[in-house]
């Protein structure tokens, strides 16, 4: 789908989508329990429903219903199953484990580049501890055997998803286990979303410290607990509109704890920072990489030279984020420059229209999209039907607050 984006503000107020990654972690949790959960205030989109899928894959029942998930949880893990985690890191990275942790052979796929997106840690780590991987790496892959507790040594400058994988599934092993970072962890807030996600359902993970690195403590023999909960709204969505709050709308974001633990929650302060006047700013994203699409649309208004560090994982997304971001604004008149761990953006008056390559990422759509209400002229998004990954209503809600557009 193409769509055609004119210049316009944007005014009014608007829900943010609940947090996709707490939507994911209270499903599989739900999925886990002994008993019947219900979850509400979750956003549909592609990479939700795979995560359900898994878990029906895996023997739980899952129905959504206007944005409420009741969940009955696993009676009797499936001895086989076949998974498809679409386009989903967060779905593959977190099933791996917990599928193991069931003793399920379970064979997963996936679509677009998630086959390139690595599972090494997994791969490395598991054979030792009673899985085993056919084959080593791609997919699709076919994983047996059944996890047992133990110490698991994992890099941190990789993913924190990997972390949360073996969060979500230790607790079902016998013995007690620990998680120990070889590196700093990147994206550490992520790991605090599990903690306080896994909390609910009665699953107790505790934080500690060696050596200044983070190491997790993991009593065995745990077992998740049914419960009725709602998930918070996601400040990684809400960015969009706080962006375009500072390039000239006037939009009222819902839906958002202000105690939140989400990482990206950083936008506000990164935002503050600029101030009216605009000043450049220099945004370290290792803890909030979904944050740099629009970010770099921030950054092209600042009055100077505005970097993004530290965002090397970036060309490991559903795109090279970094030189999609970059090719994506350059072609509509931003003056942005990708390395292979940054970006930098030059100031620009005004964007100035043009076409975008979505990349496949959802969130270079909507970036462009908000780009656009700062443009001479309009802009024409390819792949626009790319926002299904997460946020599906997007183009909805930018309609309700003025935006003007047309499908192509």
């Amino acid at each position: 789908m193409d769509v055609k984006i004119y210049p316009s503000k944007l005014i009014g107020t608007v829900s943010a989508p609940s947090s996709k990654s707490y939507s994911h972690r209270m499903i599989i949790a739900a999925a886990l329990a002994d008993g019947v959960s219900e979850i509400s205030n979750v956003t549909d989109s592609n990479d939700i429903t795979v995560t359900s899928q898994a878990m029906e894959a895996l023997g739980a029942n899952v129905l959504a219903d206007s944005g409420t998930y009741t969940v009955r949880g696993i009676k009797t893990p499936a001895e086989k199953a076949e998974i498809d985690c679409g386009e989903s890191g967060s779905t593959l990275r977190f099933i791996i484990p917990v599928a193991a942790a069931l003793g399920t052979t379970a064979t997963l796929n996936g679509h677009a580049k998630l086959p390139q997106r690595p599972i090494t840690p997994y791969t490395r780590e598991f054979p030792s501890k009673g899985v085993t991987f056919e084959p080593q790496s791609g997919l699709p892959i076919t994983l047996t055997g059944k996890l047992r507790a133990g110490e698991y040594n994992l890099e941190g400058d990789v993913s924190s998803q990997f972390i949360t994988g073996l969060m979500l599934a230790l607790p079902m092993c016998e013995e007690d286990s620990v998680i120990k970072l070889t590196s700093p962890l990147q994206s550490k807030p992520y790991a605090d979303m599990t903690i306080a996600a896994l909390k609910k359902f009665g699953i107790d993970i505790r934080e500690m410290s060696l050596s200044s690195l983070p190491i997790y403590l993991i009593k065995g023999g745990q077992k998740y607990k049914p419960c009725r909960t709602a998930v918070e709204g996601d400040y990684s969505q809400a960015a969009f509109f706080f962006t375009a709050n500072a390039l000239g709308s006037e939009v009222k974001v819902t839906n958002l704890d202000p105690n939140s633990v989400q990482g990206d929650k950083a936008i506000l302060d990164i935002i503050s920072s600029c101030g009216d006047d605009m000043k450049p700013f220099t945004a370290d994203v290792a803890d909030i990489p979904d944050l740099v699409p629009i970010l770099a649309v921030l950054g092209s208004f600042t009055k100077g030279t505005s970097k993004i560090v530290n965002a090397a994982r970036l060309k490991l997304k559903e795109s090279d984020r970094l030189t999609c971001v970059a090719n994506a604004l350059n072609a509509i008149g931003g003056k942005v420059t990708a390395g292979d761990d940054f970006l930098t953006m030059e100031h620009i008056d005004t964007f100035t229209g043009g076409e975008v390559d979505s990349c496949k990422d959802h969130r270079i759509v909507m970036a462009a999209a908000i780009a656009a209400t700062a443009s001479d002229s309009p802009v024409i998004i390819h792949g626009a039907e790319d926002v299904k990954k997460s946020y599906p209503r997007f183009f909805d809600d930018f309609k309700s607050l003025g935006g003007q557009f047309e499908i192509l």
